[in-house]
């Protein structure tokens, strides 16, 4: 008989569904945001339907935290797994204030997790609770569905595709509330999504679908290598750096990663913050020596760890920084030619020149600002 392990989320689903097959397999740390990520009509919702019990694959395993909600023996219906299954933002039907509807949700759950004033604190709701739910915009309501997902007290947070329907302005109002949640509280989410950016800016560990397929499965940062998204054409690697310091007289951010310390033009931001960035496969070029004189102002010994074939004049480059006592990825996109000419080769050492790294807004939005005189 199968364990669970405690600290992780462990899902083993391998059958069919209304004759859609479905193997989706992974192990990844309950804590932060897992994103599920693939093309429409991938499995991404029959899975999380699995892990939620409202659908059944009897030869399934499911766990999380070292709790077992599913295996050969034995099922949890819906209702007595400890998780919240927000997905769309539901239509109003009941006549209650918003304070009377999460008052209601408050009162079947002992606050383990949140109370009722930390629910209206962390979503901002203040100002709603004496609406009525009908009166409230697409991501006011969403924001009620999370208080009172919240409010339930879940062992885990399942968003699936919640913010689909939402206009830009209503995804950039509800996403800092979402990021609020991952920053404030130990809960961990699983995040089904067709918008990449969305996973780029807030999420920790990154499962690919194809065809019900779970094809990789791991940090976000470390998925972005597979060939599946190094291949793309915006085919990115997101870092989480710490802030060191700034240096004002040339106005740039000094950053730290993992032994590594990296420049950015920017604000003063508060040190020792944390602040992700976006490095596009597009702005690391390629140098066999340490450059002498450069306008570059991150650059790093680099070893080759694979090359991807991107189209009949380019080629896209796996990295591992050295100078990371992790072994940051990164990606580069570099012309064939400029491949042959440098003789380059799986396991080759090289330097990888950061022409830019893009902050993330979600990084920013959490970031104390300093004054320039700081």
């Amino acid at each position: 008989m199968r364990e669970a392990r405690t600290g992780y989320i462990e899902v083993a689903f391998n059958g069919s569904l209304a004759n859609i097959p479905l193997d989706a397999q992974f192990i990844l740390p309950a804590k932060g945001v897992t994103a599920i990520f693939g093309p429409p009509g991938c499995g991404k919702t029959t899975l999380a339907r699995c892990i939620a019990g409202v659908q059944h694959v009897p030869t399934g395993f499911c766990a999380v935290d070292g709790e077992i909600w599913q295996d050969e023996t034995k099922f949890r219906p819906p209702h007595l797994r400890p998780v919240a299954y927000v997905f769309r933002p539901p239509i109003p039907l009941s006549h209650w204030s918003v304070r009377r509807t999460l008052l209601y949700k408050a009162s079947t759950s002992t606050p383990t997790l949140i109370d009722f004033d930390g629910v209206v604190e962390l979503l901002a709701l203040s100002p709603l609770l004496e609406r009525s739910p009908s009166h409230l915009s697409a991501a006011e309501r969403q924001r009620l569905a999370l208080g009172s997902a919240l409010l339930g007290q879940p062992q885990l947070l399942l968003l699936d595709d919640p913010l689909i329907v939402l206009d830009r302005a209503a995804k950039c109002e509800i996403l800092p509330f979402l990021e609020r949640i991952r920053e404030t509280l130990p809960l961990p989410m699983i995040y089904i999504t067709q918008d990449y950016a969305d996973i780029e800016r807030f999420a920790d560990h990154l499962v690919m679908m194809k065809d019900g397929v779970v094809t990789a499965a791991g940090p976000l940062n470390i998925v972005q290598t597979d060939p599946a998204l190094a291949g793309r054409g915006e085919a990115a690697v997101c870092l989480d750096t710490l802030v060191g310091g700034y240096d004002g007289r040339y106005g740039l951010i000094m950053l730290r990663l993992n032994g590594a310390r990296l420049l950015i033009p920017g604000v003063p931001l508060r040190p020792g913050a944390q602040l992700r960035l976006r490095i596009a496969a597009g702005d690391v070029s390629i140098a066999c020596e340490p450059p002498r004189a450069s306008s570059i102002l991150n650059v790093f010994p680099a070893r080759i760890k694979a090359f991807l074939p991107f189209d009949e004049a380019e080629v896209t480059l796996v990295l591992a920084l050295e100078t990371c006592r992790s072994g940051a990825p990164l990606l580069a996109r570099i012309t064939r030619r400029s491949f042959d000419a440098l003789r380059l080769s799986n396991g080759a050492n090289v330097f990888a020149e950061i022409a830019r790294a893009v902050p993330l807004a979600a990084a920013e939005r959490c970031l104390q600002r300093l004054p320039r005189s700081a």
